[in-house]
Order: structure tokens, then C-alpha cells, then sequence
């Protein structure tokens, strides 16, 4: 994503210093300052997405346990942290919030999926997360499929 915005400011900038003034246009007007280039180049630590993932009681000890999340680039302890990134990116292009809580009011089926839970906190696309994911009913099983890998699938 850092390496689109990237592209689309060279060459929004490239473009403009190639353009021609058209006729009565202001040509000694200065070209828009690239400073956005110029910090997203040099992009601190803390914008970084940074996300820790704990998963506990899924019945399988290779899934569970303490977790960190980086984005742009991937990386961090996530056992899958390129398609875990990828998901995020997936679900904000299609206007979702990934850690939105179930609607209040939303009709469930009464199912369980078993005991476990997982914990995501940190920072996303500038916010400040603080999500719970539990399998408790069909809307819970389904907000946790949709994160995956993000959380560990617990389909065996």
C-alpha cells in the first residue's frame, strides 16, 4: 500500500513539472510542495500498523499463544503475518471494519464453536484497536472466519 501512494505522488509530481502552463495560466506559480513524499518516505515507527494477537483455548497448542502483527511492511512474530496484513487490506478496501463488534440486535444462530478466544490490540490504520473475538454463536464464528489468518482458523 506505502509503495502505491508512493508511485501515485511520483508521478502526480513528475506530471506536473512535465505539463506545459496553458495560455494565461501563472507559469512563475510554484509546484505543489511533495513534504507527503517526503514523510511517507521517511514514515516513523508509528505508523506503522502494529497489532498483538493472543489466541488462547483452541484446543490446539500450535495456534495459541501471544502474537505481533506488523504491516507495510509484513512482518513482526504472526506465523502468517503477509496474508494476515493482506486480509486487513482486503476487508478496508471492501469498507469493512475488521475488528468491529457484532451489531447490537443482530439475530444469531445459537451454535458454539468452541472455547476460544482471541485478544487484538494495538494500532491500524491510525486507530487505536481493542477487539475480543469468541466463538460463541453463529455471528461470533463468523467474525472470526472472516479474520483469518489474522486468527488462527480453528477448522481441523
Amino acid at each position: 500500500m506505502l509503495r502505491r501512494i508512493i508511485l501515485t505522488v511520483t508521478a502526480s509530481a513528475a506530471a506536473l513539472a512535465t505539463a506545459a502552463p496553458t495560455a494565461g495560466a501563472a507559469a512563475d506559480l510554484p509546484l505543489p510542495a511533495l513534504s507527503p513524499l517526503t514523510s511517507l518516505l521517511s514514515a516513523p515507527e508509528e505508523r506503522r500498523d502494529r497489532l498483538t494477537v493472543v489466541v488462547s483455548d483452541t484446543g490446539n497448542a500450535r495456534t495459541e499463544g501471544r502474537y505481533r502483527l506488523e504491516c507495510d511492511p509484513a512482518g513482526g512474530t504472526h506465523p502468517a503475518a503477509e496474508g494476515a496484513c493482506e486480509r486487513l487490506d482486503e476487508l478496508a478496501r471492501e469498507g469493512r471494519d475488521p475488528f468491529a463488534p457484532v451489531p447490537l440486535g443482530r439475530v444469531c444462530t445459537q451454535q458454539t464453536g468452541g472455547p476460544a478466544t482471541a485478544r487484538v490490540t494495538g494500532t491500524w490504520r491510525g486507530r487505536t484497536v481493542n477487539a475480543t473475538f469468541r466463538r460463541t454463536d453463529g455471528c461470533e464464528i463468523s467474525r472470526w472466519q472472516s479474520m483469518e489468518p489474522v486468527l488462527p482458523s480453528t477448522r481441523f
